[in-house]
């Protein structure tokens, strides 16, 4: 049976998991915490023991150190976009090209009792999911621009994540004006 699933889709999901996956989402990995639980890869993210998922395009950093897995995930805080008259029904329509602002949260420690290729897939799903990066200076600091696809989404999604005290205000142009020229050059 394992052949089979690996052949057209993947890994059983894990006795107790509790998330819905998405239509087309296929699991990939699998581990057990060292606390208890499991932690799901799938083509989407990564499930959390609480039924969370983490997208891909939300992971700025992943590593894998003495059986344990860091995550730093991303939180959107805005969006940057030139387009402030349009109105709200329009903008909830958004596609993956969008600029968004993120900061980081605080990094996620997940000890794995047998990791298998868990580490292996995280780390080729994060960098598989850059497409394009860029540092800029800015004012009291500077911040990435990344190109990002987002799973199950057309289009890349642009991303900037600010440096620990580079002025938001700055960003937040620097941003805008990219957004401008994207739309332009896509015209």
């Amino acid at each position: 049976m394992s052949r089979w699933r690996r052949l057209f889709g993947g890994e059983p999901l894990p006795d107790g998991f509790t998330g819905q996956l998405a239509a087309e989402e296929r699991v990939l990995a699998v581990a057990e915490l060292a606390g208890g639980g499991h932690l799901v890869v799938t083509s989407y993210g990564v499930w959390l023991p609480e039924g969370r998922r983490i997208g891909w395009h939300l992971v700025t950093k992943a590593t894998w150190d003495g059986g344990a897995l860091a995550l730093v995930e991303a939180e959107e805080f805005d969006r940057a976009d030139d387009r402030a008259d349009e109105s709200a029904d329009e903008s909830a329509d958004e596609s993956a090209d969008d600029v968004v602002l993120l900061r980081d949260l605080p990094p996620l420690r997940l000890a794995l009792t047998q990791p298998g290729t868990v580490p292996e897939v995280v780390h080729k799903r994060v960098t598989g999911s850059i497409r394009f990066r860029h540092h800029r200076e800015l004012p009291g600091g500077g911040a990435w621009f990344v190109q990002r696809s987002v799973p199950g989404r057309d289009g890349l999604q642009l991303q900037v994540r600010a440096d620990p005290g580079t002025d938001t205000a700055a960003v937040r142009r620097v941003a805008t004006e990219v957004a401008g020229k994207l739309r332009e050059v896509r015209g």
